[in-house]
């Protein structure tokens, strides 16, 4: 039987690839991808073989790909590292192709393109779950700033391994050989050996090639956001021929990364993970040519009249005739004066596969009465001991969708503290304990030692800093429910009233949970991003008209 990771390619598909790139001959058994280098090449084997090698032992190889067989996977698309070395045998003939080349042809033919991106995918799922290997990360699992790394690291499918010198000698060994102590913590140690000393995610980024650098030009449209309204916009935009520049602060999926399990959007009867449903959003973005960097966090923008220019924390500029802001809502923090102490160190805003190890056995609390918080406790139930679900109301089934209810109340290790609220965490280096309060005053203490809060919802938009209208919370006003008075005067708005997902400025839009009176589940962000870029579309077209007229801001 075949395996779906490693086709064969059909000649009619190795004609098409021939037009894209070059042939190669191998006269000597030869590197064509090292460990590690950036924005490498795509190859395919005419004749002879690449062995893919073990990262952890360059005597073992992983997998040999014979004639018509490729090498790559998903991480081509964007600029990130080469995860392996592949060495071509002497006399082996190559077909190369170029990152920039193979999009090119992954666009252009659907069924390369989905023969291509089965088998990435399906290899970049191997690589995380089947091998150890790819970026050492060394820290405290105790650590709020190795916490932050890893966390970083696993909802980008990054592939790291994590060695925790609280539980191996290994760590301690690897300090002990590069002359270092914990205060130096957390250590990464890139492919080649590198050392990075209490790394910034903009460094994990830069490394691993989830950070990219743009042209210096005007794009059509730059999304700000990658949640499930700015992953759709971003996949429509890019596939209807507009340049496109997609960022975020943190990682692809939004509010709906962070759930375990979604099972009422449609098309998924047996649902998917937020984290999944965007990585293949991710993937499908930039595999229509958009451009998607992380972390770039919104820290300015202004509008010149003729276009938008936004500035980022990481000294990035990007300029575009057009701007989304999908840039969502976070959950808000419990009001405990010590949170901040043990957030990453007992406190989270997501579960995620790297929680759940950290759950075994051990007295779990939920705060929360949304779908967020149902599907994590189901999703935690599988390895704690007991979850507790703390709901201030008295309704579980106020704001959580029935099929949640209903499974929550049939978990036999599933509690539910009603008229509830957290008043107190308590513990040294790790949350140990908690402190629980009645409505009527009573109060118990709980061992539960991982607490995960999905309360409220503040829009994320400190960046606009007033640029365009917002509600008394901050959401932003668009299209009917703009006051007269807010819009920006021009020749546009002069002419026609706002979109729908307008914003007080012509070619400023907004989608998803940041917008003003947005329906907080996935499937309406994907609907809002996907009806977003046929607006973007009247907007240019708005524009083009103006600029041909001779039409000034």
């Amino acid at each position: 039987m075949n395996d779906p990771r490693f086709p064969q390619l059909p000649q009619s598909h190795v004609n098409i690839l021939k037009g894209y790139g070059n042939i190669e001959r191998c006269n000597e058994k030869t590197v064509v991808f090292d460990l590690g280098q950036l924005r490498y090449d795509f190859f395919v084997v005419l004749e002879g073989e690449i062995a893919i090698l073990d990262p952890n032992n360059e005597q073992k190889v992983i997998v040999v790909h014979g004639k018509n067989e490729f090498s790559g996977d998903s991480g081509m698309l964007s600029d990130r590292g080469a995860q392996f070395r592949a060495v071509a045998k002497a006399g082996s003939e190559l077909l190369r192709v170029s990152p920039y080349k193979l999009k090119e042809a992954i666009a252009k033919h659907s069924n390369l393109s989905d023969l291509l991106l089965n088998a990435f995918l399906q290899r970049q799922d191997t690589i995380l779950n089947e091998y150890v290997g790819g970026i050492k990360l060394v820290g405290s699992g105790n650590s709020k700033e190795a916490y932050a790394i890893r966390d970083f690291m696993d909802k980008n499918y990054i592939w790291y391994n994590f060695l925790d010198v609280d539980q191996t000698s290994e760590a301690n060994d690897l300090l002990k050989n590069f002359d270092l102590s914990e205060k130096d913590l957390p250590l990464m140690i890139c492919n080649g050996g590198q050392l990075h000393m209490k790394p910034s995610l903009d460094e994990v980024a830069r490394f691993s090639g989830v950070l990219m650098d743009f042209e210096d030009k005007i794009f059509d449209l730059l999304v700000i956001g990658a949640g499930p309204s700015g992953l759709a916009a971003s996949v429509y935009a890019a596939s209807e021929g507009l340049s496109v520049v997609t960022i975020d602060s943190n990682a692809p999926g939004g509010q709906a990364g962070k759930s375990s399990k979604i099972e009422n959007y449609l098309g998924f009867p047996t649902g998917i993970s937020g984290r999944d449903l965007a990585n293949r959003a991710y993937v499908q973005a930039q595999k229509f040519g958009c451009n998607i960097s992380i972390p770039h966090r919104a820290e300015k923008i202004e509008h010149t009249g003729n276009h938008f220019v936004l500035s980022a924390t990481n000294g990035k500029v990007i300029k575009a005739k057009s701007l989304m802001a999908a840039t969502g809502a976070n959950y808000r923090q419990l009001p405990i004066d010590t949170i901040q102490k043990y957030e990453g160190s007992g406190v989270y805003y997501s579960a995620t596969g790297m929680n759940a190890s950290a759950c075994k056995s051990e007295l779990v609390g939920v705060v929360g009465g949304g779908n967020s918080a149902g599907q994590a406790a189901l999703f935690l139930a599988d390895y704690a001991k007991e979850v507790h679900v703390v709901l201030r109301g008295g309704d579980l089934g106020a704001k959580m969708s029935d099929y949640l209810v209903q499974r929550i109340e049939a978990a036999p290790n599933i509690y539910v503290q009603l008229n509830t609220q957290v008043t107190e965490l308590k513990g040294n280096h790790h949350l140990e304990s908690l402190v629980l309060r009645k409505k009527d005053g009573q109060e118990t203490e709980m061992n539960i030692t991982n607490l995960f809060t999905f309360i409220g919802a503040k829009p994320c938009t400190e960046w606009l800093e007033g640029i365009v209208a917002t509600d008394e919370k901050g959401f932003v006003c668009t299209g009917p429910g703009i006051n007269e008075e807010d819009l920006y005067m021009c020749d546009i708005y002069s002419q026609r009233k706002p979109q729908s997902l307008e914003t007080s400025i012509p070619g400023f839009f907004a989608v998803g949970d940041v917008r003003k009176g947005s329906v907080k589940r996935v499937a309406s962000a994907v609907g809002e991003g996907s009806m977003a870029v046929s607006q973007v579309h009247r907007f240019l077209a708005d524009l083009r008209a103006r600029e041909s007229a001779g039409v000034k801001a």
